[in-house]
Parts: structure tokens; C-alpha cells; sequence
């Protein structure tokens, strides 16, 4: 049973408080708890700071399991006055929400969770001016970046291999080294490590003075030792510090990234993941020189496609139907295809499914030269066939080594994706599914010309909209504001260009639910 003593507020008056909104049910709050409690329980023994700890939770249970995993305090739950005073004063609008006070109890930041996720400890005492210092030490290491500025830490001047040998940084100065950003655990990094296992015992049988150092993202020892057991090259130890910093360094947006460092020990590549897998050891040195031999090379694929280079793979040169027969894929020469990736675990593909289930339908009423392939990513056969169950297209057989290709081919690193293949077999876009969630039907046959009338109709159209209203579903005000994609806070839609918002409370909602006629002012 937890036990919490009574804290009087006059013996927090001299520290550093952090003020930290959260609640059990917030995913993102679980991770970010986490985080906070490590620069917590470092921080902690200097005695000069604290945090209070103000919930969201919805009953006492959740409050108190979620607090049983906190080393520090909090207004107690049944003080919901108290809580929803601290809200208001605060002006928190979502959670999670640091809010950090210096010794005096002026606030010095409502930034902390930025601060702690990008810092951690190195940020104490929260300071501006600190923060400052930090962000003027990482522009100063960046014109002076080495390859040991970017690999060594205080306490460590080595990289590790998979035997358990420590190598010294200082061995792979004067070579082109690969940062190897991944986590064995998900799957878009497995798939692309055996290429890159490929391409690296490739250039090194050329003898080339290249290596690989794995960053590794895994949050379990057990993962990273069994991911790494079966890789050639090097590695930073499991958890280690720079980990962090390097993703920070690189302003790393998705993983797998392959951060190309020449023999100076300069940056001379953010992520060549793309070119690794589409060209191999070809795209060895990644040199500007390099890149522009392969776009000679990638527009003469283009220009060359077809449906059948596309979809036929020796014997495998169909696809099926919904009662299993075989469709060969010269009969789907000359139409209008969307490839479709997706998966039955996934929540935005079952979400997206009606509305591509709806367009399909309105399509194939007027043009019968148009069809949908499924290309799965379930996890077995009974998981592929109760999905594919509810679709009234195509699709590639479940396991076909046509997938892996294509999703190499079209860079699938989410789904759902469509890609939309025109009738001569060239490809007219990756966005397709972002198209019908925005327009439906209409954006076909999603080429950029029908696109342009689409959204010249769509703008038409606004100009006969208010520019702000009040709505019964969001307490302020929303105006009309263009926005590149957004959810709908209303119906969960996905919508682009046109959003009624609210900035402060990041607030979306679609117009056609903000002008429900029964339910704005």
C-alpha cells in the first residue's frame, strides 16, 4: 500500500518547483513520466528542487496508481479545487505540461516538457539563460564537429562491436562513417538492416575505408543485444547518453536514418536509407556527384515503368480476388490502380477504410477501368483474410515477396498509403490516400491537374463561409485558417487547406461539421 506524508507548501518556498499536469490516461504522459523521473531522481539529492504533481485523472484509483510511480508530491485528488485553480492560473490547455518556477515562485517556463525531453538533466536548473548556454554549446559543436565530438561522452571513448570488444573512437577517424539510427523491435528497421548488412559487406570486400556505428533506440537490453548479435559492425553501448543527444544533434524525424559522415568528420548526408535500398552499394560515396548520377538513373526507371514491371515477379505475375481465383495482371494493364498498404492492426487503416471503400465505389459507377490492390501488412494469413474480408477490390497474396518490394519501391514507412498508378503504369502519386480523405471521389483520377480544379472549387466555395464563429462543441471562438493537415477534433477526419481553428487549445474542425447548421451561433 503507498503511504505519502503531508507536506506543508512553506518548506517548497526556497526550491525550484516543476508543476507538472498530467494524468494516467494520456499515453503521452506515461512515456513523459518516465523521462522526469530519471532527471528527477538526479536532481533530487542537491535538495533545491521539486515537482507537484497535478492530475487530470478521472477517480482516486487512477490517481493513486499513476502517483504510486512518482518519487515526488501532489495536490491530493480530493483538493479539485485546488487542481482546477492551478489549470486555470496556468492556462494549461493539454497535457503533459511542466511547468517550471524559480526559488522566488516566478515562472521561469510552461516549456518543461520540451526542456526535459531534449536535456534532461543537463538542463538543471531550468534556467533560460542555461537553456541558452546549452543551445549556443550545440551551435559552436556543430562548426567544430568531429567525428569524437559527435561519438565520445566524458565517460566513454569507445564504441563497442557485437562480441563485446571496446574500439576506440579514435580507430575510426580518417574513415566515412554511417550513424546508424534504428531499433531491431520495429519492423521498417529490420527489414532495411538486412539490406544494409548487404551494402556493407559489399564496400568493405571492395575494401573501402567506411563503417557503421548503430545508435540504438531499443527500450529493452534484451532487444538491442539480440538485434546487434547478428550485425557487422559497431555499435554505442545500450542506453547510453549521446543516444539522446545525436537524435537531437540531427534533428531526427524518422527511423531507420543512415547520417553519412565523411573522413573529416563532417556531415555529408542527413539519411541515405532511401538510396541504400533503391540502389545498393551504387550509391557508395553518397557524394553530391553521386546523388545527381542517381537521379539520371531513377528518371529513366520512371520513365520506363509499367504496371507489369510494377506487379509481375517471375511466376508471381497475378493477383487475387475476394474468393481466391488468380487475376493475371495483364488484364489490369491500361487501367487506373491505387496500390493500397494497410493492415487489419492498424487503427488509421480501419479508420481510413470507409472513405476508400466509398470512393472506390463512386469511381468504379463511372469509370470501370479503375481497381484497388491491397498489399498487406498483417501478421499472418487469418489476419490478412478476415481484413481483405470486408474489401470489394484485389490484392496480393498474403507473404508474396512482392510486398517488400514495393514498399522498398513507393517508401512505405506508414500506413495506410496509396499510391496511385496511372494507366500507362506511371506512377501519379504517394499522396492518394491524403487526396480521397480530403476530397473523396472527386480528386480522381488524382492527377495534379484535377487536384488544382478540385481545390479551386473548394476555395470558391470558402468564399462564402464566416471567417469565425462560435460553435457549441468548443468553448472559443474559431476562425477560418488555412492549414496543411489536420484531425477533426468533431468526427476524427483527416482534413488539408481549410480548418476552422482554435490556436490556443490546437483545435481543429472540419468545415463541413463547423457548419452544421443546428450547431453554430
Amino acid at each position: 500500500m503507498l503511504i505519502r506524508l503531508q507536506v506543508k507548501v512553506d518548506t517548497l518556498k526556497t526550491k525550484k518547483l516543476g508543476l507538472y499536469f498530467s494524468a494516467s490516461w494520456c499515453p503521452p504522459c506515461q512515456r513523459f513520466t518516465q523521462a522526469l523521473v530519471e532527471v528527477y531522481n538526479e536532481i533530487a539529492p542537491n535538495g533545491d528542487f521539486e515537482v507537484v504533481f497535478i492530475s487530470a485523472d478521472e477517480n482516486y484509483e487512477a490517481f493513486t496508481d499513476y502517483f504510486s510511480h512518482m518519487p515526488w508530491l501532489a495536490v491530493p485528488f480530493s483538493d479539485s479545487e485546488a487542481r482546477h485553480r492551478l489549470d486555470e492560473l496556468f492556462e494549461v490547455e493539454g497535457i503533459p505540461n511542466l511547468v517550471l518556477l524559480d526559488e522566488t515562485g516566478e515562472v521561469v517556463t510552461d516549456g518543461g516538457v520540451d526542456i526535459i525531453r531534449e536535456y534532461g538533466v543537463e538542463g538543471y536548473p531550468f534556467t533560460l539563460e542555461k537553456i541558452q548556454e546549452l543551445k549556443d554549446r550545440e551551435e559552436e559543436a556543430k562548426r567544430n564537429q568531429s567525428l569524437t565530438s559527435l561519438l565520445i561522452s566524458p565517460s566513454r571513448d569507445f564504441v563497442i562491436s557485437s562480441d563485446g570488444n571496446e574500439i576506440p573512437v579514435s580507430e575510426l577517424e580518417g574513415k566515412m562513417v554511417g550513424l546508424y539510427f534504428s531499433s531491431s523491435s520495429y519492423e521498417r528497421c529490420a527489414e532495411f538492416t538486412s539490406n544494409l548488412v548487404e551494402f556493407y559487406e559489399k564496400l568493405k570486400a571492395d575494401g573501402e575505408n567506411f563503417e557503421i556505428v548503430l545508435i540504438p533506440l531499443e527500450e529493452e537490453e534484451e532487444s538491442f543485444k539480440k538485434g546487434f548479435e547478428n550485425m557487422p559492425w559497431l555499435s554505442l553501448p545500450f542506453e547510453d547518453k549521446n543516444c539522446g543527444k545525436l537524435i537531437r544533434y540531427f534533428e531526427l524525424l524518422t527511423v531507420p536514418s543512415l547520417v553519412i559522415i565523411d573522413e573529416n568528420g563532417k556531415t555529408l548526408h542527413s539519411n541515405v536509407v532511401d538510396a541504400v535500398e533503391e540502389h545498393g552499394a551504387i550509391a557508395y560515396p553518397f557524394t553530391p556527384e553521386k546523388f545527381a548520377e542517381l537521379s539520371e538513373i531513377e528518371e529513366a526507371k520512371a520513365a520506363s515503368q509499367t504496371l507489369e514491371s510494377l506487379l509481375v515477379s517471375g511466376d508471381h505475375d497475378f493477383v487475387i480476388g475476394k474468393d481466391g481465383d488468380k487475376v493475371p495482371v495483364s488484364e489490369l494493364v491500361g487501367k487506373n490502380i491505387i496500390l493500397y498498404f494497410s493492415a487489419g492492426w492498424c487503427a488509421a487503416c480501419h479508420a481510413f477504410l470507409p472513405k476508400l471503400i466509398e470512393a472506390y465505389d463512386e469511381i468504379k459507377a463511372k469509370d470501370e477501368e479503375f481497381e484497388v490492390i491491397f498489399i498487406s501488412s498483417d501478421h499472418d494469413q487469418a489476419s490478412f483474410e478476415e481484413f481483405f474480408g470486408v474489401m470489394p477490390w484485389l490484392a496480393i497474396p498474403y507473404g508474396d515477396p512482392r510486398k517488400s518490394y514495393l514498399s522498398r519501391k513507393f517508401r512505405v514507412y506508414e500506413i495506410p498509403m496509396a499510391v496511385a498508378v496511372g494507366a500507362n503504369g506511371h506512377t501519379i502519386t504517394r499522396e492518394a490516400r491524403f487526396l480521397i480523405a480530403s476530397h473523396g471521389a472527386e480528386s480522381y483520377p488524382f492527377t495534379e491537374e484535377r487536384i488544382k480544379e478540385v481545390q479551386e472549387e473548394e476555395d470558391e466555395a470558402a468564399k462564402g463561409w464566416p471567417e469565425k464563429l462560435n460553435h457549441e462543441k468548443h468553448k472559443h471562438e474559431i476562425v477560418l485558417t488555412v492549414r496543411m493537415i489536420y484531425y477533426c477534433d468533431i468526427c476524427d477526419d483527416e482534413g488539408r487547406k481549410w480548418s476552422y481553428c482554435c490556436e490556443s487549445c490546437d483545435f481543429d474542425m472540419h468545415p463541413r461539421c463547423a457548419l452544421m447548421a443546428d450547431h453554430h451561433q
